[in-house]
């Protein structure tokens, strides 16, 4: 027979009372701006890159503060869903550049510094916006006259409407500018349900209300829920954390009396249930409201304790992981070798420092084997340990803490710290610390013992205990593993000088993307040589690696790594990769801009260029192009200074010229030459076949934004 565990009663009443809540009609998000303020919100959503802090190169706009303010977005009079708008203050970052020279002692003024003054300041403000299980970043652009603003003055405000929310949710907000100058700006609110709004008439979502029931048998905890049998509703249960954003564990969508069954042993306190429910069968869902049943539950925290993870983090960190956030106390302890109970050390860390998924900083001076962590529950008295870093720095030593204790005049007493308690140095006692009491005063004197703690009234200090326990093989055993360690580093030598043998040349492909049709034909190539022995990079398969670094970082890091391998620079030239040299050529220093998101040639040519004109292109760089694509004379002659090849037409001299020297004999080569031409050829033929001219860069595709 089920008990009866926990009855939660989600039906409300009628209100006489509506809470009066701003409408807006219409789905379209809207911004404005306070008067002297100019703003423009971008059409769709963006993504969330908050990117690093960079230095303001002058006066900017920055977010200062956030409001938020609850509104219904109506799309009929009794059809309405909760909204966030968020106010954004904005205020001037940084200083004007002062003026030097003669400006400051009365001569003309420079006109450049006076256009900026007269200008206005531009800002590209982000706004991201968080609630389980939607994420939305929005762009708004603001701009006001610099005349009419000084450094550190506010200059408005700027209104977003709305993020649409989920009734009961934790939203969390974020603000930025892009660039950004400065750390963004949170907010986190927690959202008030059907019944702490009191919007029942006019959210939907509120009018299907449905009955919980927990209760445990056994086990098993049953989550039962009352409603009409074709009701329609989503069920979502998800870990609530402090810190960090929610994480989803289980979601259905259900329809009628349902039983939901949870082992004993997936309860934690901030496992939380979500519902949403669907009020009409052409509607989208709508979360009604959100609760945390199991917050005081005792197996719920014994299962988090167990889950609870203590790890400790170099150089003197430490961070305890768990699915939600633990109550505990944390400690210092001193754990000898040899077994038995962890001694606790002064000082304590505070609990108010215990913060789960968050690194920590231990007040210490250096670190020792011995050290040890405890966390011990304030629910029940379980405990958790770790000792600091033995992975780095090896096994529990036979080392003697020594603890000094200072008094207001600074008169000092030493202890040595033992299974029996703190032993006082030079006493009669029969422990090991006594009867080495002196030579241990001694080695603290002469600087012997390593100092882990420091504050006004105590300190502690790590003693060695080696040269007392005669250990006479310890140059034997470590001139055997060090003729170990040197056999096994010249093991490694010949491994990677085998595998780098075996694994071919390296090659990197440059190419100026003209349009999808040239990109399938460099593709046939790079997969064909990927067949020789030969190791082949090129952006197409790099596109994440691409987005994420930038073209000119991602060139750079290929370059460098394919020279250093003793590899070889592909640039194969298309009337499209011709234009952009010319114009580089001419241009001087200047670089050109980069084509398209992915476009890496482009964004090379500030690189390449100068190996060509300074004289270290042979040996590194090979040039080729496609027959029917490009005539042998329309290659710049400042790249004809390495070899260039016509393909497939001049595939074997190509791939002499990729190939090792001594690699391949005469015949093989041939053999490869013919393998990479039948994967060629089909790609270019369908590319020459392909209506307009491929060589016309005003048909390639390059996306400038």
């Amino acid at each position: 027979m089920p008990v009866p565990w926990f009855l939660l009663s989600l039906a409300l009443g009628r209100s006489p009372m509506v809470l009066s809540l701003e409408r807006l009609v219409g789905p379209q998000d809207t911004a404005r701006c306070s008067p002297g303020l100019s703003c423009h919100l971008w059409d769709g959503d963006v993504l969330c890159l908050p990117g690093s802090i960079v230095s303001a190169p002058g006066p900017v706009l920055v977010p200062t503060r956030l409001q938020t303010e609850l509104v219904l977005r109506c799309y009929q009079e009794t059809d309405c869903d909760l909204c966030v708008r968020v106010a954004i203050h904005l205020a001037v970052h940084g200083h004007w550049e002062e003026p030097k020279g003669e400006e400051k002692f009365g001569g003309a003024a420079d006109p450049e510094l006076e256009e900026s003054r007269n200008a206005f300041l531009q800002a590209q403000v982000v706004l991201s916006f968080q609630a389980y299980p939607t994420a939305r970043c929005v762009l708004l652009e603001v701009q006001v006259p610099a005349a009419l603003v000084q450094p550190g003055q506010s200059v408005g405000s700027v209104v977003f409407d709305c993020f649409e929310a989920a009734l009961g949710a934790e939203v969390r907000i974020w603000s930025y500018t892009q660039p950004r100058y400065q750390k963004e700006l949170n907010l986190t609110q927690h959202l008030p349900d059907c019944k702490g709004l009191e919007v029942r008439d006019s959210i939907q979502s509120c009018w299907a209300l449905p009955w919980l029931n927990v209760s445990a048998d056994g086990d098993d905890v049953h989550l039962v829920l009352d409603v009409s049998e074709d009701q329609r509703f989503g069920l979502s249960l998800y870990w609530n954390q402090v810190q960090g954003p929610t994480k989803p564990w289980w979601h259905r969508n259900l329809t009628g009396p349902q039983t939901i069954t949870l082992n004993h042993t997936d309860l934690f306190p901030c496992l939380c249930i979500q519902f949403l429910f669907q009020v009409w069968p052409l509607e989208p869902d709508s979360v009604r409201t959100s609760i945390c049943p199991f917050r005081e539950d005792p197996r719920a925290h014994r299962n988090l304790w167990r889950a609870a993870r203590l790890q400790l983090l170099p150089p003197r960190g430490w961070r305890l992981d768990a699915p939600c956030s633990l109550p505990a106390e944390a400690t210092l302890c001193w754990q000898a070798p040899g077994g038995g109970p962890c001694q606790s050390l002064v000082p304590p860390l505070p609990p108010a420092n215990v913060t789960v998924n968050k690194a920590l900083e231990l007040p210490l001076l250096n670190v020792h084997p011995n050290l040890c962590v405890q966390q011990v529950s304030s629910w029940e008295k379980l405990q958790l340990q770790e000792c600091l870093w033995v992975d780095s720095l090896g096994p529990l030593k036979d080392d003697m803490l020594l603890v000094e204790t200072r008094d207001p005049h600074n008169n000092r007493s030493l202890c040595a710290l033992e299974p029996s308690g703190c032993t006082p140095l030079l006493s009669r006692a029969s422990t090991r610390a006594a009867r080495l009491g002196e030579q241990l005063l001694q080695d603290l004197q002469s600087g012997q013992c390593l100092q882990l703690w420091d504050d006004d009234l105590r300190a502690l200090w790590a003693c060695p205990m080696d040269k007392y326990v005669h250990q006479r093989w310890a140059l034997v055993w470590l001139a055997c593993l060090l003729f170990v360690a040197v056999l096994f580093l010249l093991f490694l030598f010949r491994k990677d000088q085998v595998k780098a043998a075996t694994r071919g040349r390296a090659a990197l492909l440059l190419y100026s993307a003209e349009d999808s049709g040239f990109e399938r034909l460099v593709s046939a190539l790079a997969s064909a040589l990927c067949q020789l022995p030969l190791r082949v990079a090129v952006d197409l398969w790099s596109r994440r690696e691409l987005s994420a670094q930038g073209p000119l970082a991602w060139f750079h890091a290929q370059r460098r790594q394919t020279l250093q391998e003793g590899g070889v620079v592909v640039l194969l030239f298309s009337p499209g990769a011709v234009v952009l040299c010319r114009e580089w050529l001419q241009d001087g220093a200047s670089t050109p801009a980069p084509q398209g998101p992915h476009d890496a040639f482009a964004a090379s040519l500030s690189c390449v260029l100068p190996d060509f004109l300074q004289g270290r292109a042979p040996g590194r760089y090979v040039g080729a192009y496609f027959d029917g694509l490009l005539h042998s004379d329309a290659v710049p002659a400042l790249f004809r200074s390495v070899p260039v090849f016509s393909l497939p037409s001049q595939l074997p001299g190509f791939l002499g010229t990729l190939q090792e020297p001594g690699d391949p004999r005469p015949g093989l080569l041939r053999e490869r030459a013919r393998l990479v031409s039948q994967a060629l050829q089909p790609a270019l033929d369908q590319l020459l076949k392909a209506p307009g001219d491929p060589g016309d860069p005003e048909d390639g595709t390059r996306d400038g934004t």
